[in-house]
Parts: structure tokens; C-alpha cells; sequence
């Protein structure tokens, strides 16, 4: 790998195009030819745990809202598909509708590290774009590889986050990336998209603050949208902010550590594989990832509290980016709640917790539903619990090496007698460096059991089928990454949505 030192520069000194960031994500992404095989493999393992997640959550409304503008939209041959609806539309609207759908339940890929990503939200628009353009499935691999490569690569070097900076930023510049590297764009074309998505998706985290409203859901989609649209653009001719990291009314100038800003972001070399993907891990939870670790925790502490109402306080002792992003460090209210949004309750701990104590078990859909959090026992439970960071759980949380990275906590529970439980778990079970890591079947089993219902028995083996052998498809043969589903019952619901502009 090699270092790149990112930092501002005045508009004097007329910083080569080769010596800026954009560019060197740019020539990665079209340097990208033969796929390492762990690679090219895990790439299929995330598009069948996106095709997952966004059939479970078709009835659900930000969803349904998403789909019902993509579909106003007629599009010009060939287009590109909707999920739940068997109708091709743009591919810029299809990747708005596609992403908003993988991301609602917060339940596919991750990847934590100086910045907060969930790279699996590159794959709508670059399956969007592939379908409008007659590609492959090779042509989606290498996208999808190379898409990751460069996203990975922005979130170990550059923390957004510190300047409440909302982490799609990152995603739209890996987007581009990965849209090149499929079409197989010149460095230049990529690097013109790569600064125009950048300038356009650069938002505050508000989004994922306070009471955390739909948008958590779009902010994604969003981002894939103008990454296409930024594409169109420089593939016709036009030019960008430039440059958009190290000018001096720039990103990291005005954005983030100002005039003084130095990053470092690391690259692949020539002839280097690409295997960032193998970094990232996906969810066996719905729920925000670094409370992944902590309902597996929890469901080994029931087993020794016994009676719940015995519990006098909960404390997870947890990272800085935990305590601050998901627990009481945050210092919002609306975390202990029983009357917030799903949105907010997946990225409340102390909620996660309590539930995950009382039931043992966690789903993406009964364990936020309004009856379940307003329980008087629980709610009265959740107040008991509370985050404080530890410096040691802060350090492990930005280990460099990946084997040692830990997302988890110690949670210690004292009982009404001053008795004390504690316990701890660094990884989710499903961590690669977990008791039971995702793999193959795994995905598959996932998709299963969130398909089950709405998609046949038979189509859920045709849909595994296609995507196993996503490097062989046929361009025409990219449908069959959309599950069949009952589309007459999509559009019922659809059709209870009041109506917008289009």
C-alpha cells in the first residue's frame, strides 16, 4: 500500500492533477482488472445480503415513498430495475429507490474505522447503471471491488465525523469510483465525477442525530443518485470544483481540520490487489453496528441476572464512539424515549439492551415495534441503563489491525442485593474475527429467512443461483438479481401513500 499525504494547498501553487486525492482515487478505480477470488466472493455474499434487506423491507414506508418517485419516472431503454416491482425506470431514480430500500432496516454491511461507512450501499447504483448500460456481472464485480477499495481506503484516512460531517461524502466519491472502473471511464472522466460527487452529497450529521428521522434511510440513496448523475456529466465533458479535498476553500480547509489539515490515506499500488471488501462485515442484527456485539452480550448476561426487576443499574463501559454516537453521551433524550422513531431506536444502546435483556433475541421489525418499546417494564428497565467510555475500548476500537478491532464493550450490572455481573465481548459473533462468521451459507440463510413469505421457495433458489454465479451473467441476465415478489401487493400499499409532485 502507499501513503498519500492529503493536506490543503493555496490556489497558487496549482496542484497537479496527479497529486490529488480525487485523482488517485480515480486511477485506483481504473486500474482495477483481475479480482483477487476472496474478493470477487465476498462482493457476491454482499449483493445477496443487500437483495436481503431490501425485500424485507418493501411495506415499509420510506420505502414505499422512494419507490413511488422512482416510478414516475418512465425511462428510456433499456433502464434499470426496481425492487418489488418488475418496472425498469432510470438508472439514477432506480438507485435512489434500490438504496433507500437496502438501507431502511439498517441490517446489511459495515465497516468502522476513523470514519463510520456501509460500503454495501455503492452496490444499487453501480447494479443501476450496469443494467442501463448492458454490462456484466463481471463488469458489476470489478465496480463493486473497486467501489469498496476506495471507500474503505477514505474512511481509515479521513474522519468526518469529528466535524459532524454525515459519512456519505465518503460514499459518493467510492461510487463514482466504482461507476468508472464498470464502465471502464479514463482516470480523467472519474476524477471529474469523483470532485462533483463530493461537492454534492457533503452534509452535516444532523441526519443522524436527536430524533433521527426517514432520511437516515435516504441519505445513502441520495448520495448514489448524484454519484450517477455526477458521472453523466463528466462523461459529456464537464469539469468540477477542483480540487475538491486540498483547495483552499475546500473540503478539508472549510469542512473538516481547516487550513492545518494532513490525512493520510492509503492506496493500493499498481498490480496490488484489491481486497479492502474483506475488511467489511455485514450484520446478523437490525440494528446500528457497534450494538451488534452487545445483543450477543446480552444474551449471554440473562442467563445470570435472573428476575430483571432485580436490576438496579446497567453501565456499558464502551468506546468514545459508541458512548457518544449511540449511547447516553450523546446526550439526547430521545434515546430513553418509548415514543421515538425506529430510527432512533436503532442507534439507542440503552434501548438495544434493555430488549435484548428481556428477550433474548433480537428482530428487525418486533423488537422496534411501538408495543414492545412503551412496556412498562421495559421502559423502566431502559432508564437503568446507561454508557461511559473507557480509554481502553477506545484504543482497541482503532487498533490497525483488523484481527484486534473491537466494537463491544463490558457491561456490568448490579443487582437491588449490590451484587455484580459483569461481562464482555469485543466482536459480534458474525465479526470475521467472531464465534461464528459470516460465510456462504450464512448469507444465504439470511436472505431465507427475511425472504420468507414474500418470496418463493423456488425463486429464492433462482435469485441464490444468479448471484453464486454473478462473474458469468449475461448482461441480460442481471434481472435475476431482483427477486420476484407479489408486485400486486406493493402496489396496494403504495397506492395508501399520499401523493407528491411527481
Amino acid at each position: 500500500m502507499i501513503e498519500h499525504h492529503v493536506r490543503v494547498h493555496p490556489s497558487a501553487d496549482r496542484l497537479p492533477r496527479e497529486e490529488q486525492l480525487a485523482w488517485k482515487l480515480a486511477a485506483v478505480a481504473t486500474a482495477t482488472e483481475e479480482l483477487d477470488p476472496g474478493s470477487a466472493a465476498m462482493a457476491v455474499n454482499r449483493v445477496i445480503d443487500n437483495a436481503s434487506v431490501a425485500v424485507a423491507s418493501l411495506l415499509r414506508r420510506p420505502v414505499a415513498v422512494a419507490r413511488a418517485q422512482a416510478t414516475a419516472h418512465r425511462a428510456g431503454a433499456p433502464g434499470a430495475s426496481v425492487f418489488g416491482t418488475g418496472r425498469r425506470v432510470p438508472p439514477e431514480w432506480a438507485a435512489w429507490a434500490n438504496g433507500t430500500a437496502v438501507r431502511e432496516l439498517d441490517f446489511h454491511d459495515t465497516y468502522l474505522a476513523a470514519d463510520y461507512s456501509h460500503p454495501g450501499d455503492n452496490i444499487p447504483p453501480l447494479l443501476a447503471v450496469a443494467q442501463h448500460t448492458g454490462r456484466t456481472g463481471a463488469d458489476l464485480l470489478r465496480g463493486i471491488v473497486a467501489a469498496y477499495e476506495v471507500h474503505v481506503a477514505l474512511v481509515r484516512g479521513i474522519c468526518l465525523h469529528a466535524h459532524r460531517i454525515d459519512h456519505v461524502a465518503h460514499l459518493s466519491a467510492a461510487t463514482a469510483c466504482g461507476i468508472g472502473t464498470l464502465l471502464r471511464l479514463p482516470t480523467e472522466t472519474v476524477y471529474q465525477a469523483v470532485q462533483q460527487a463530493v461537492h454534492t452529497t457533503t452534509a452535516t450529521r444532523q441526519s443522524r442525530k436527536g430524533e433521527i428521522s426517514s432520511w437516515k434511510a435516504y441519505a445513502p440513496a441520495f448520495a448514489g443518485k448524484a454519484a450517477i448523475e455526477a458521472v453523466d456529466r463528466a462523461m459529456r465533458g464537464e469539469t468540477s470544483p477542483s480540487p475538491i479535498y486540498e483547495g483552499e476553500d475546500g473540503f478539508l480547509a472549510w469542512m473538516l481540520d481547516g487550513p492545518q489539515s494532513d490525512y493520510t490515506v492509503l492506496l493500493p499500488g499498481v498490480g496490488e490487489p484489491r481486497r479492502a471488501i474483506l475488511d467489511t462485515y455485514t450484520k446478523e442484527h437490525s440494528a446500528e453496528y457497534q450494538a451488534q456485539a452487545i445483543i450477543d452480550l446480552a444474551r449471554r448476561l440473562r442467563e445470570k441476572t435472573g428476575p430483571l426487576e432485580r436490576v438496579r443499574s446497567v453501565v456499558l463501559h464502551t468506546s468514545h464512539h459508541t458512548h457518544q454516537v449511540i449511547g447516553s453521551g450523546a446526550g439526547d433524550p430521545q434515546k430513553y424515549d418509548p415514543t421515538a422513531s425506529r430510527e432512533t431506536l436503532d442507534h439507542s444502546i440503552p434501548y438495544i439492551l434493555a430488549v435484548a435483556l428481556e428477550d433474548g433475541v433480537w428482530h428487525h421489525e418486533r423488537s422496534y415495534a411501538p408495543e414492545r418499546a412503551q412496556r412498562p417494564e421495559t421502559v423502566a428497565l431502559w432508564r437503568k441503563i446507561g454508557t461511559v467510555e473507557d480509554p481502553e475500548w477506545t484504543r482497541r476500537y482503532h487498533d490497525p489491525d483488523p484481527q484486534r478491532r473491537a466494537f463491544g464493550g463490558r457491561v456490568v450490572i448490579t443487582l437491588d442485593d449490590g451484587s455484580v455481573i459483569e461481562d464482555q465481548l469485543a466482536v459480534a459473533d458474525a465479526h470475521p474475527a467472531g464465534a461464528r462468521p459470516f460465510d456462504r451459507p450464512a448469507y444465504q440463510g439470511k436472505f431465507r429467512t427475511l425472504t420468507e413469505g414474500v418470496v418463493t421457495t423456488a425463486d429464492q433458489d433462482r435469485f441464490l443461483t444468479a448471484a453464486a454465479g454473478l462473474g458469468d451473467l449475461r448482461a441480460a441476465d442481471l434481472d435475476e438479481l431482483f427477486p420476484a415478489v407479489d408486485t400486486e401487493a406493493v402496489r396496494a400499499f403504495d397506492a395508501t401513500l399520499p401523493k407528491g409532485l411527481f
